[in-house]
Formats: structure tokens, sequence, C-alpha cells
């Protein structure tokens, strides 16, 4: 019984070519997904200090989406239009998830889609990462623009994680201090309830 790999056998160093597919077509999904969440996002803070960086971000996570492409033809992965498809409509899907209000949009929405946002990215990263080790091992895809597109990556989480703390900070921060200085006036008017203790 011969146990050597053959052509169409897939093994522990290379993968099948249909799961390759599949996991790359998953993330070129997920990257057209990303780009109209970012333009949306920068659409509705077009005059705000969010504006201008998440149009920047949106236009690298295009440029990226067009580099995860050029890999896919590269290895000979082809394009899932249905695929494709799908993730136009989770995004679309993912705009009507509860935020607090029905008919304006919230601030929570800001926070929410920061978070889904830099979600994406990692995983845009690990990606990256995933091909640059199968390029170690001899897949025709170029490891040096991988490494390129890691840090770029990197660089974007930093960006979303910074500005996902500002929004989240201007969101919560005032809810916050108005509950603590509700519970300072019933303490000071009410201190034996307040403490938890009887006055009688």
């Amino acid at each position: 019984m011969n146990s050597r790999p053959t052509a169409d056998r897939p093994t522990a160093d290379r993968p099948a070519p249909e799961l390759l597919g599949i996991y790359l077509n998953d993330h070129l999904t997920g990257a057209s997904a990303g780009t109209e969440l970012l333009r949306r996002a920068a659409r509705s803070h077009r005059d705000t200090a969010l504006g201008p960086p998440l149009a920047a971000l949106a236009r690298e996570v295009a440029e990226d989406r067009e580099s995860l492409r050029a890999v896919m033809a590269g290895l000979g992965v082809p394009e899932s239009r249905g695929r494709a498809a799908l993730g136009r409509l989770a995004e679309k899907a993912g705009r009507l998830k509860l935020n607090g209000r029905l008919f304006t949009r919230s601030p929570l929405s800001d926070v929410l889609e920061l978070e889904a946002m830099r979600l994406g990215v990692e995983g845009k990263a690990c990606m990256w990462r995933t091909l640059q080790a199968l390029a170690d091992r001899g897949a025709r895809v170029d490891g040096a623009r991988l490494h390129e597109l890691v840090l770029r990556a990197e660089r974007q989480i930093r960006i979303l994680e910074t500005l996902r703390g500002e929004r989240s900070a201007q969101v919560f921060a005032p809810e916050v201090a108005g509950a603590t200085a509700g519970r300072r006036r019933s303490a000071a008017r009410f201190p034996g309830h307040a403490a938890g203790r009887s006055t009688a």
C-alpha cells in the first residue's frame, strides 16, 4: 500500500486547495463588509474628528481587499461571487442591531462599530500571518509583501483601538458621572439608607 502523498491528497504541510479557497473567500467577504462599514461610518462622521481617520482606514481596507484578491489569483483560488453577495447582506443586516434608539443613530452605534472594525482587522492580521507561514513553506505568495501587510494591519488595529477608547469615554463617562452624582445626592439626603443601615 502506497502511503506517499499524492497530488490530490492533502497533508499537514499542504492544505487542501478547497479549504484554502473557503478560508480566503471568507476573509474576502469580511474585507468587503469591513470596507462598507468603514465607508458608512466615515460618512456619518464626516463633520467630526472621527471622520478623517475612518475615511483613511476605509481606503486602506479597500486596498487590502485588492491585495487579497491578488494573492488569491496567484494561488489559483477563484473568487466566490455568492459569498461576496452574502457579505453585502450581512453588512446591511448589521445596521439593524439594537442600539437604544429606533429612528436616529445612537452614540452606542459608534462604539459597537469601532469594536467590530477592530475585530475585523484582527482577523485580517491573522490571515496575513497564515499566508506568511505558507510562503515560508513554498507557497506562491510574496512573503515580503505579506510582512508589510501584517505591519499595516497592526497599525490599523492601534488606530482603531485609540478611536474606540476615546469614543467609549465620550459615550459612557457622562452616564457614569451622572449615576455617581445621583448616588452621592441620595447618600447625603438619606445617609442611613444609603449605607444599608437602620437609623431606628
